[in-house]
């Protein structure tokens, strides 16, 4: 077995016992609460903990079985933690009651029958919930570190020397927790945009040979804007290793969405535009937009005050910026934010904001580098011209110049312009691909769901301190 196989095995042996050992612990702490806190009523026949040695093995043995039939032990190179938390409440609630079921067939029968009540399976639930959780959180971090340290490392061959191809390798570059090598590009129509660090190894018509010679793992085929027939060529030339192939989408993969089959009169149509976000649940995002507002402005208050304060004391001007950006059905709307540049920034024209760009204040840096700029947003919002996750508006100026140039780019205004968004805790921020920012806008679009949101927000609080760019 190859090093690289060792270690998925590896990893996921020890992901199965965390999780054998979160169980035991939170059915342990469920006794002992049980005993504590006397509800629904008073325990009876609690017994010795020693004494639910049988029931606890139910318990333990229907979680993992659940997580096993429910995939969770097939790792993410970086796994999303709301979605994470997601399958394990799903899946969790799924055990608790396969192990009440397994308990009353096997332990029921015993006169001196235990007290296992519903207040105990309630703390058992609630605790294997909290605990395989941690464990897993802790898992993942312990797994990033140890591939950050080369642990189970890939070597990937990417197709593709474009804009995309560059995207991959300076996110592998950036991200060593991945877990890949980047062996090299093989190029497809020329030699231009050559992504930096990643040498040219040859033409794609080459690349079975490559991967023989290379010992390649993977292939990502970065090409976006490749016909079938090109990709599929491609794949064909990587059967012969055993490699994982994975394609970068094309414009309609990744806004076509959920795909659904419908008729007219007896014919099938698939529709792969739908809007989301239609009646009531616009008013669910909305009322999510008003409580985040208050309660993000009232807890951020002591911060707000004394920052304005600061960007006057640290250079000439007012503390806000206020700039004309383009929101749902392309109206204009003044956004805020907290100054970061020079009063005389843009009398030059206009422009986007770069890595050390000299036009940005001392404490600019830093306010930018957290998004602490961009905390004044939250009244766009309370205002109703914002919300707290959408598209990220875009000054008139450059929608007028995309919109000639990028297709569907004016659909990004359906909805309201957000705080964060999809494109943005997917690394696409600041000075990035407008064309691939506008795929990742219109996904969000006709995928939206509230739990999409919240999703959206926790990556945000995560990535805060992760991501450099500004907006």
């Amino acid at each position: 077995m190859r090093s690289k196989a060792r270690t998925q095995v590896f990893f996921v042996v020890t992901l199965a016992l965390t999780d054998v050992v979160m169980a035991a612990l939170a059915f342990s702490l469920a006794y002992w609460v049980r005993i504590w806190i006397p509800w629904p009523n008073e325990a009876q026949n609690m017994g010795r903990i020693s004494d639910y040695g049988g029931i606890a093995l139910a318990h333990v043995f229907s979680v993992v079985s659940v997580f096993i039939f429910s995939r969770m032990y097939r790792l993410a190179r970086v796994p999303s933690r709301v979605d994470e938390f997601y399958a394990i409440v799903a899946a969790t609630t799924v055990a608790t009651l396969m192990g009440v079921a397994l308990s009353s067939l096997f332990f029921k029968e015993d006169p001196l029958a235990l007290d296992y009540s519903r207040g105990m399976v309630l703390y058992g639930w609630i605790f294997t919930i909290l605990f395989v959780t941690l464990g897993r959180v802790l898992h993942t971090l312990i797994r990033a570190e140890l591939r950050r340290r080369g642990w189970g490392h890939d070597r990937v061959i990417i197709v593709g020397t474009g804009d995309v191809g560059r995207m991959i390798v300076q996110k592998i570059q950036s991200s060593p927790s991945l877990g890949y090598d980047v062996v090299g590009c093989v190029t497809v129509n020329g030699h231009d945009n050559v992504p930096a660090g990643a040498p040219v190894l040859g033409h794609a018509g080459d690349l079975a040979a490559f991967i023989d010679e290379y010992d390649a793992d993977e292939v990502i085929i970065a090409l976006p804007e490749a016909t079938h027939q090109e990709i599929l060529m491609l794949i064909s030339r990587c059967e012969r290793g055993r490699v994982t192939i994975k394609v970068f989408p094309d414009v309609f993969q990744i806004m076509a969405g959920q795909v659904s089959i419908g008729d007219l009169g007896g014919l099938p149509l698939l529709t792969v535009r739908d809007i989301a976000m239609k009646g009531w649940k616009r008013s669910i995002k909305r009322l999510m937009d008003v409580v985040g507002s208050v309660f993000g402005l009232t807890i951020l208050s002591p911060l707000m005050l004394p920052m304005a304060l600061a960007i006057k004391l640290d250079s000439k001007g007012p503390a806000f910026y206020v700039q004309d950006r383009m929101g749902l059905d392309a109206r204009s709307f003044k956004m805020l934010k907290f100054r970061s540049m020079r009063t005389d920034a843009e009398a030059g024209g206009t422009g986007w904001t770069v890595e050390d760009d000299p036009r940005v204040t001392r404490l600019g840096r830093l306010i930018r580098r957290v998004n602490i700029d961009e905390l004044p947003q939250l009244i766009n919002v309370l205002l109703g011209e914002m919300s707290l996750v959408g598209p990220r508006p875009e000054r008139p100026v450059y929608v007028n110049q995309f919109r000639r140039s990028i297709p569907r780019y004016m659909d990004r205004h359906w909805e309201k312009a957000g705080m964060t968004g999809w494109a943005q805790v997917n690394g696409l921020r600041g000075d990035t691909s407008i064309v691939e920012r506008t795929k990742y806008d219109l996904w969000y679009i006709e995928n939206w769901s509230l739990l999409l949101d919240i999703k959206i927000l926790v990556r945000t609080i995560f990535n805060i301190f992760r991501l450099p760019n500004a907006y």
